[in-house]
Order: structure tokens, then C-alpha cells, then sequence
């Protein structure tokens, strides 16, 4: 799992709603006030003045802004530049060269939810202002003219495995943190749960939410079990001043094992 600094719940707060900024950044490990999708054009002037005004925590602070290459992406930046936000959640990313230009000064979440923008997930990783990749699937279902990224029994079809992947791979191999996509439904919390479990698993760093009754789920998801702290301790210890492959519990262990043991670790907060 590539690190990024905030997780594992990101929760997205709509920027015209700032009654609700504290609230998000309460409940979750991260907010991502979002000056795009979740605000209507007539009221994004509004919504910068509420995100100029805010002074949330800039560790804990996303702000996703309008595509670089729209209208509204210079109001956004100038809105921006009033605060001491430093993370930037560059929507609909396709052009690396136009995110390293005109996001050269602020560290830069890519989000990857259109079919050129995955074709290019490792050309926009490679930017040195980027400092994690997100995906996004209903987007990316619509850029290809398509109605839903999810069969009916919830989990998601061939094309947006491929996405999901090509990003995480993208990501990793750069060294960049992965978010995974938001899960759109919200009373399904057992759903919810499975898919965290399989990306923190996989190797993403977090994963965005829509609804703060999301974000237990998902911290769940990312804490491992006492059973998997456990045997993660227990074999650490049965590896000290063994050199090369040795057997645990019936297993033969190597390097890449130890270092996913080390991993569970670090997800649970403890050093290995």
C-alpha cells in the first residue's frame, strides 16, 4: 500500500453547505469540500466565498475543484489562494502536462473518472506535484456512454475493475497514494464494508465517502482484525535473524510476506 496522508475515510462535503464543513471534518479522517459535481453552477460564486471564509484543519482539507481546463477553474484557484489549503482534488485529470502547469504550487489528488483520463493514469502519477490518484466510476461509466458502473447485485462490472486497477496500479507504481471511488449506496453499510476490506487490502490508501454514515464502515474495513495483528506480530518475530525463505505455521515465508505483515502493522498503527 502506497502512503498518502489523510484516511482512511474521506468524506465529501458540497462547498455551498458550510454549516456543514465542521460536522464533516469532525467525523471523518479527511473532508473534501467540493466546489464541482455537488454544487450547481448558480451557486458556485457562493460556494468559494463559503470556502475563502472556512478555516478548517490544512492537514485534514481537500478541495476539489473544477476541471482544469473549464470556466470555472481560475475562480476556484483565486478562492483557493485565500486559505491555507494546500491539497487540491483535480477533477475529471486527463492532461498531466496541464495539471503540472496549472497546479505546479499545490499537491494535487488526480481524479481519474473519464476513459482518457485512465489511459493516462500513469503519465499523471508520474507528476511530481501528484501526490495520489483517485478514481472515479460513475463518470467514467458516462464518458463511455454507458448507464451504470455497478450490476444489479452490486458489485461492479468488467470495465470498471479494469479502471479500479489500471489506477491503483498507476499509483503504485510512482510511488502515489490510491483512493478508492465512493460507494453510492448509502444504506448499504455491509457492502460498503466488503469493498473497503478489498481495497485496503489491495493496496488503497482510502476511500471516499458521501454520507458521514459511511465512515465507520470504512474505518473498519481498514483496521485489521486482532487475529491478523496477531499472526503479523508473531511472524515479524519468527523472521529476527532468519535470512532467506523459512517456514511459519506450515507456510513458507519470504520477503513480500513480511513485508504485507509489516504493512497490517502500519495499518493498525503499530510499529513492526
Amino acid at each position: 500500500m502506497t502512503t498518502f496522508p489523510m484516511g482512511p475515510a474521506l468524506l465529501f462535503c458540497p462547498a455551498d453547505r458550510p454549516e456543514r464543513f465542521e460536522k464533516a471534518a469532525q467525523r471523518a479522517d479527511a473532508v473534501i469540500l467540493d466546489l464541482e459535481d455537488a454544487v450547481a453552477f448558480e451557486d458556485k460564486e457562493q460556494a468559494r466565498e463559503n470556502l475563502a471564509a472556512s478555516a478548517l484543519d490544512p492537514d485534514r482539507t481537500i478541495v476539489r475543484v473544477n476541471p482544469v481546463h473549464s470556466t470555472s477553474f481560475r475562480a476556484d484557484m483565486e478562492a483557493l489562494a485565500a486559505t491555507g489549503y494546500r491539497y487540491v482534488m483535480a477533477a475529471k485529470a486527463e492532461d498531466p502536462g496541464e495539471i503540472g502547469r496549472a497546479l505546479r504550487h499545490v499537491s494535487v489528488i488526480a481524479l481519474i473518472e473519464t476513459a482518457l483520463g485512465v489511459l493516462r493514469a500513469p503519465d499523471i502519477a508520474r507528476e511530481k506535484n501528484v501526490d495520489a490518484l483517485m478514481w472515479g466510476a460513475e463518470d467514467l461509466l458516462a464518458s463511455l456512454g454507458g448507464e451504470s458502473s455497478r450490476r444489479a447485485d452490486g458489485t461492479y462490472r468488467p470495465v470498471a475493475v479494469q479502471a479500479r486497477s489500471t489506477v491503483l496500479l498507476a499509483a503504485g507504481a510512482y510511488g502515489k497514494g490510491a483512493i478508492d471511488s465512493i460507494y453510492g449506496n448509502i444504506e448499504d453499510t455491509a457492502g460498503l464494508e466488503e469493498e473497503a476490506r478489498d481495497g485496503a487490502a489491495s493496496g488503497f490508501a482510502a476511500k471516499a465517502c458521501i454520507h458521514p454514515g459511511q465512515v465507520a464502515a470504512v474505518r473498519a474495513a481498514y483496521a485489521p482484525s486482532e487475529e491478523d495483528k496477531a499472526y503479523a506480530r508473531e511472524l515479524l518475530e519468527a523472521a529476527r535473524g532468519k535470512g532467506g525463505v523459512f517456514s511459519f505455521r506450515g507456510e513458507m515465508i519470504d520477503g513480500p510476506l513480511l513485508r504485507q505483515a509489516e504493512q497490517t502493522l502500519r495499518r493498525a498503527g503499530i510499529a513492526g
